[in-house]
Order: structure tokens, then sequence, then C-alpha cells
């Protein structure tokens, strides 16, 4: 069946978006979708426990969270300049977006001994930054004076200091800072909960996908067929290569924490299954779309006419996920980034 974007519409009351993040973390609503049988069910997130068994593979996306999101002035007159870290192009080139009136040569002060020269407009919305600090030093001045950007949907004029901390998976890997936006479907787990679900058995991989700011991107064209996904940069190590091919040899399942750790698992089988994955991948999924990977998902409650829902869309079924939605709707499940989630097995 052909669809157009408007097929994936709904009506959110405003209240069940979430503002804040669940604590404990495991305490948030669980609904899971049987996406064979249509069957919804409601539970907490601890619950998932039960939807395990011993050889799964649960595959989780340990990208950092750095606060993307700088303040400054220009060099000459002082006047307000604000930068948005998008993505790394060089050691010292980062390509940005940028709040205030800039030209090329345009120096911006940051923070002591901490500035940028603004080399080229892109002319899509972004510029190419030189930065002076590099490496460690880098993120160490970003770390101090940095904020999170949150999503336009939570509604603070800026992050708070625990912001720093709930905005970020538990098992977030400082080797592997790069993500501009959470991937908030694994900020329900906690370490408590991880144990107990390696102590049944399960064999839980890490992959990295560095969440863009097209995470924050609506879909534009009501042709789906048109849309054009940012590219975000995947990898998955030799290890978990090894562990996932014996997996789908052996017929056990894999389940994607989180939409990220689903794209990089299906940018994977695009590429052919090699031993060896690190690639800018722009993978689109949208119903039609056979999964080549991954069995069963756990995910958070979407935007309406986003890409993510026509993934989950895609896995589920249309038809089930409109129901689901409604049904979470119904009994006020907390919607979006700090919100409550979803199993489909």
């Amino acid at each position: 069946m052909d669809y157009q974007l408007s097929d994936f519409d709904y009506n959110l009351p405003p209240e069940l978006i979430a503002q804040e993040q669940m604590s404990p973390r495991d305490h948030s609503r669980l609904l899971v979708l049987d996406k064979k049988t249509g069957e919804l069910s409601h539970h907490h997130f601890f619950d998932i426990i039960d939807y395990f068994q011993a050889g799964d593979i649960l595959v989780v996306n340990d990208s950092k969270v750095f606060p993307a999101r700088l303040f400054g002035t220009k060099q000459n007159t002082g006047g307000a300049v604000e930068v948005f870290l998008h993505k790394k192009i060089a050691e010292d080139i980062w390509e940005c977006l940028l709040g205030g009136r800039i030209h090329e040569g345009l120096v911006i002060e940051l923070a002591k001994n901490f500035r940028a020269t603004v080399l080229k407009n892109n002319n899509d919305g972004t510029w190419l930054l030189n930065f002076n600090k590099v490496g460690q030093d880098f993120f160490k001045a970003v770390n101090k004076i940095g904020h999170l950007p949150l999503p336009p949907y939570i509604k603070r004029i800026e992050d708070r200091v625990q912001d720093k901390k709930s905005y970020q998976t538990v098992y977030a890997n400082s080797q592997k800072v790069g993500s501009v936006a959470a991937p908030t479907a694994g900020l329900h787990f906690t370490p408590r909960l991880l144990k107990k679900i390696k102590d049944l058995g399960v064999i839980i991989e890490l992959v990295t996908l560095h969440v863009g700011l097209g995470t924050f991107s609506p879909m534009k064209t009501n042709n789906i067929l048109e849309h054009k996904m940012h590219s975000e940069y995947a990898e998955i190590s030799k290890k978990t290569i090894k562990v996932l091919k014996k997996a789908r040899h052996s017929h056990s399942r894999i389940i994607a924490v989180g939409t990220t750790s689903c794209r990089t698992l299906e940018s994977w089988a695009k590429d052919g299954f090699k031993n060896e994955f690190g690639v800018w991948t722009d993978i689109f999924i949208y119903p039609g779309y056979k999964f080549k990977v991954v069995d069963a998902l756990i995910t958070n409650f979407h935007l309406p006419k986003s890409s993510l829902l026509l993934l989950v869309s895609a896995l589920a079924g249309k038809s089930q996920i409109d129901l689901a939605y409604q049904e979470a709707i119904l009994h006020k499940y907390r919607f979006f980034s700090y919100g409550d989630a979803m199993l489909i097995i």
C-alpha cells in the first residue's frame, strides 16, 4: 500500500508530552505489542524482563550525548552568537548551526582560550568552524560551557544540571561521545535491571550511532518516498558482529533498544553483513521494508509525521501501531524523549 505522510498523523493532548525523566528510570510504563497477534498489554518497564529469554541478543546504542549548544561572542564587536555543534569533519573542524549575523572569517570567543573561526558558509543552513582546541581538550572545554540541546517539545528555556545525567543512558560510553540527542529508548534501563537481564542469560551487545540534528527535523514531503534522511555515523565492533552472525545462524532473537540501534543493525545488513562496519548511514525504514536483522524493538512513543513513526509502523504494521498509539493516549502514557516505552515483539 502506498502511504502519504499525512497518514502518519495523530492528535496528542499536550499534557501527555513528558517534561521530566521518570524516577526511578525503570518505573516508566511499558506497552507491549505482539506484532503477530496485535495483542496489547500494559506493564511497567521493569516487567520487560518477563519478555526476555536466555540466548536473546539485546543491542543497545552506547553513544554519549554531549552539550552541543554553545554561547559565544564576536571577537570584534561582542555581539552574541549561538553555536550548535552538528558534525565533526576533521580533528579541528566542525559543521555547525549558527545563530546571529555571521560571515566567513568571523572569530567567535567561547571561553577563555577557547575560540572558533568561521571558515565557510555551506549554503544549506550550516557553517564550517575551525576550533583552537582538539581531542579531549576540545570536549573538556565543551563540557564546561555547553548546554544540552533539549528537544523543542520540552518547554524549558534551558537545560538543567540534572538533565546532563537524566538525558543520558546508564551505559553511555565516554569513549563514544558524539550524539546531540539521547537514544531515548535506553533511558529506561538501570544498572540493576541490566544485571537481572544478564543473569537471565541474555547477551547484551553494544553498537554506536551518533544521533545528529536531523532527529529534531520533521519530514516535509507528503510523498514519503521523496524524504531524504539525515546521515549519522554508525559502527559495530568485530566482536559484536561475530555475536550477531552467530545469532542469525542459530535463529536467536535480536532485540534492538531504540530506533538508533535498529537503524545501525539494518544499515549493517544493507552494507552486506561485513565483518567490519563503520559508515555514515542515511537508511530510511518505512512500511514495506523487510527487516533483515531486528526481530523485536524497544522504543518510545514518537512524534506524528516522523521518520521514527514510519520505522515502528514498518516493523509492527501501520494499523497495529495506530491502535497501540490510541491505546497509549487513552491510558495517558507519557510521550516522546522523557516518556514511557513500548516493546514490539
